[in-house]
């Protein structure tokens, strides 16, 4: 099976809108969804750690899926993300966004519980057997605490033809070598820490399953883009604008301040579902003087 082209380019781990009453916003989900492709996105990754995933219940993630495909209409696929407490749970998920209209499925280790490579292996070998939608191998060892390794990655690589890509959050490049240096060019390489974008795409990366895109679309394709082209060189004004408002993927609040940034510039609410609370006192004032700021510098 070859690589899938919507493995490349800028895919936004969508963020999950909530309503008021903190039921899921069906109805800004959708246009969120089309303003993101409308900039240049090539598809939309639902149900991840930005996507509030964890406090979603079963349904409401087939829900969020079936609003995704029909908002998009086609235009580009919608990668669910793959995320629960169990194995049961897990292949019941997969199964569940196909006949949802998912076109393909990004695997996460299991919640909660820090499995040891033997248990991962057998969780993650659960998930792939049950089914054959183009996979993404999610490695972020920083939030799951279960490091996919380079070696482990390959084997997947070998024993399931579905499994496309993998999403390298360690926060280590130097991950892009050692996976290519055991299998080539066999899974496409997707960034997914938005502060580590230019680098990793001058390792290799021809993807990214991006945060801050939710907030600045445009920028990002253009960042994107940029780097792809021209390296460094080319998108170190734009990468320079845009790695306060990047850094802000990477810490504890994540799903708060990115939210938050879209709230600031219109296109979201920073409503979060609890135990989340949103951001107060300093720490709110210190990320609105930093987006505030970039809004300016931006759009001068």
């Amino acid at each position: 099976m070859s690589n899938a082209g919507f493995w490349r380019g800028v895919l936004p781990a969508i963020t999950t809108p909530f309503t008021a009453d903190g039921a899921v916003d069906h109805a800004f989900l959708a246009e969120h969804a089309r303003r993101l492709v409308d900039a240049g996105c090539s598809g939309i990754v639902p149900l991840g750690s930005l996507g509030e995933s964890a406090t979603l219940a079963f349904d409401e993630k087939i829900a969020i899926v079936r609003t995704l495909v029909a908002a998009v209409g086609g235009r580009v696929p919608v990668v669910a993300g793959i995320a629960a407490l169990s194995t049961a749970e897990g292949i019941a998920l997969a199964q569940a966004v196909k006949d949802a209209g998912a076109g393909g499925v990004m695997v996460l280790p299991p919640y909660v519980y820090s499995s040891d490579r033997h248990e991962m292996d057998a969780y993650i070998r659960a998930i792939l057997a049950a089914t054959d939608l183009p996979a993404l191998l999610y490695n972020n060892p920083i939030a799951y605490k279960t490091d996919f390794t380079p070696a482990q990655i390959a084997r997947f690589a070998a024993e399931f033809p579905h499994v496309q890509a993998v999403k390298e959050s360690s926060g280590d490049v130097r991950r892009f070598a050692a996976i290519r240096e055991l299998i080539g060019d066999r899974l496409v390489l997707m960034v997914g820490i938005d502060d580590a974008i230019v680098e990793g795409i001058a390792m290799g990366a021809e993807g990214w399953i991006a945060g801050t895109v939710n907030a600045f679309p445009e920028e990002a394709v253009q960042l994107f883009e940029q780097a792809r082209s021209g390296g460094y060189a080319a998108a170190r004004e734009l990468y320079e604008w845009s790695l306060p408002l990047l850094r802000m993927d990477t810490v504890p609040k994540f799903v708060q301040l990115i939210k938050l940034m879209q709230e600031r510039v219109g296109l979201g609410s920073e409503r979060v579902r609890a135990p989340r609370l949103v951001v107060e006192g300093t720490e709110r004032e210190q990320a609105l003087a930093l987006i505030d700021h970039a809004i300016a510098a931006r759009r001068r």
